[in-house]
């Protein structure tokens, strides 16, 4: 097989950047990193392959790059790729979806969790020496088991969720998406214990409601006043999907206006969060740094498939997991 040219965009584990070293020629270079980034522009110009994640490969990036064949992203979510420009040069995309599902889930079952009983915040008094007494009802959280959640997207993260929730925890699962589940071949074990609603109802009845959208046109800012404002009094507000699906200006008057009663969020629209955003400390808000996949098993896991489907495409087959540039 012809070696080919790989740009690395992002690090590697070692054994996955050995994988691609033994079959092309490899170049390592972050263009988040002021030293590295002349490496890297130079790199583009004779690069066949892309591998990395959460660095935007725009329409001007891709007019760089004439021989690119394929990006691998080791992520599930693609929002970073301008998938037209991808799609009209016929430049492969693949991503790594599947192997985070339950790792995502876990993260935000216990963002839900943390953000209820309020973890973080009485965690925080302990540290800081004000436990001086036996906490009165100012401090109490609030229960999670046989609460009602309601799930904004359905796909593989969300069904995990709603797993740990209705068999776990007991929890009356609604959710909303484009069409319903087929339960009796998708998830058998939801079966009976989720219901696909109508948005307004589902606002209506949820005492939780977790956000897991992807990020669209149609789906961007999508929850905003109008949604926070059809919430049931004092639900909890969960966002595992996307940051920019959210209008955080709405997100705050919510907490301070008495709507919502917390928010747990491990996405924002501008990652990292920027130090004045008022999300940072609000005392309702138990941030997280986008950690959803950030275990050391899954990393390793989504880095392996990336390399694989890199591996695949430029020996000419088909990538376990193509995202299809045409339908976005």
């Amino acid at each position: 097989m012809t070696r080919k040219n790989i740009l690395v965009f992002r690090e590697l584990p070692d054994d996955q950047l050995a994988r691609l070293q033994a079959a092309h020629e490899v170049i390592v270079a972050n263009p988040r990193v002021a030293a590295q980034r002349p490496a890297f522009d130079a790199a583009l110009t004779t690069a066949h392959g892309l591998i990395g994640s959460s660095f935007p490969i725009d329409d001007a990036l891709l007019a760089r790059a004439p021989q690119l064949e394929v990006v691998s992203s080791v992520s599930v979510g693609v929002d970073n790729y301008a998938l037209s420009a991808l799609h009209a040069r016929g430049i492969t995309l693949c991503h790594t979806p599947g192997v985070l599902d339950e790792t995502v889930a876990d993260t935000v079952f216990a963002l839900l969790m943390a953000t209820s009983r309020r973890v973080v915040e009485l965690a925080t008094l302990v540290r800081e020496g004000r436990w001086t007494q036996n906490v009165g009802e100012e401090l109490f959280g609030f229960d999670v088991h046989g609460k009602t959640v309601g799930l904004l997207g359905f796909g593989r993260i969300g069904q995990a969720i709603a797993r740990r929730a209705a068999l776990g925890f007991g929890m009356p699962v609604l959710y909303h998406a484009r069409r319903p589940v087929d339960f009796a071949t998708q998830a058998p074990e939801l079966q009976g214990r989720a219901t696909h609603t109508p948005l307004d109802e589902l606002l209506a009845r949820s005492d939780i409601v977790v956000a897991m959208l992807p990020l669209s046109d149609s789906t961007r800012g999508m929850i905003d006043a109008k949604v926070f404002g059809a919430m049931k009094p004092g639900a909890i507000f969960i966002n595992g999907g996307r940051g920019a699906t959210v209008q955080e200006d709405a997100l705050l008057a919510a907490l301070d206006q008495g709507t919502l009663r917390a928010a747990g969020l491990d996405v924002f629209a501008t990652e990292p969060l920027p130090a004045a955003s008022p999300l940072r400390t609000h005392p309702r808000v138990t941030p997280l740094p986008h950690i959803g996949s950030a275990t050391h098993e899954t990393r390793h896991a989504m880095a392996e498939l990336a390399t694989t489907n890199l591996l695949r495409a430029l020996a000419g087959e088909k990538p376990l997991a193509v995202f299809d540039t045409a339908s976005a």
